[in-house]
């Protein structure tokens, strides 16, 4: 007869081995409730099953060595609807890549969650309401596209302190108050942020960021 110590020993054994397939099947959840938000009127979806442990076999999702989601490629894939907060359980992700489709609706604050995203391009959609200021966390950002949609507000201050974002593009959206010139923000070119109704670079101290807003 096993010894209570050993019958723990196994549990936290077997515990231990179930943890990816747990951990990747919650990934493959919160892509199903993904799904379940967009049109899909070419089925590039189709191959999205959610019977599956985990959804590293469906096709525009990269997973790493530990079958965690690290990549989604579904920019030009002709897909319309709106993001949902599940979103923000992909902790692992470092693309995403949803470009050029009819996606409107607002940004969930809850993809201020993905700590390791390095690229963002939501840029050709519908999408409206405000920057979340929950961008803010993604430290490891390096690409935020968020160019040609319908956004309005301000610039959130605190993404001044993305001091790795290299790449940041909202022109031509409804965006209004002043450009920020902290941080990395005082790199990128004027184009930027061309054809929103910004009243110029923020004069620190003298006026309002949100100026005309």
């Amino acid at each position: 007869m096993a010894s209570p110590l050993s019958l723990i020993s196994f549990s936290l054994s077997f515990l231990f081995f179930l943890s990816p397939a747990l951990s990747t099947n919650s990934e493959g959840n919160a892509l199903h409730a993904l799904r379940s938000r967009f049109n899909d009127a070419t089925n590039v979806l189709q191959s999205w099953d959610p019977t599956l442990v985990n959804p590293c076999t469906w096709f525009h999702v990269t997973c790493d060595a530990n079958n965690h989601v690290i990549r989604l490629d579904l920019g030009n894939s002709n897909i319309s609807g709106s993001l949902g907060p599940e979103l923000g359980e992909l902790k692992h992700l470092q693309y995403l890549e949803l470009y050029r489709n009819d996606i409107g609706g607002k940004i969930p604050k809850e993809l201020g969650n993905l700590k390791n995203l390095v690229s963002m391009d939501l840029y050709g959609n519908r999408i409206e309401g405000k920057i979340p200021k929950s961008f803010a966390k993604l430290k490891s950002l390096r690409f935020l596209r968020l160019n040609n949609n319908k956004l309005s507000g301000s610039i959130p201050r605190e993404l001044t302190g993305l001091s790795n974002l290299k790449v940041f593009d909202v022109s031509n959206n409804d965006l209004c108050g002043t450009i920020p010139v902290n941080g990395p923000f005082g790199t990128f070119p004027m184009e930027s942020f061309e054809n929103n109704r910004f009243s110029g670079p923020e004069l620190q101290g003298l006026v309002p960021y949100d100026l005309g807003c």
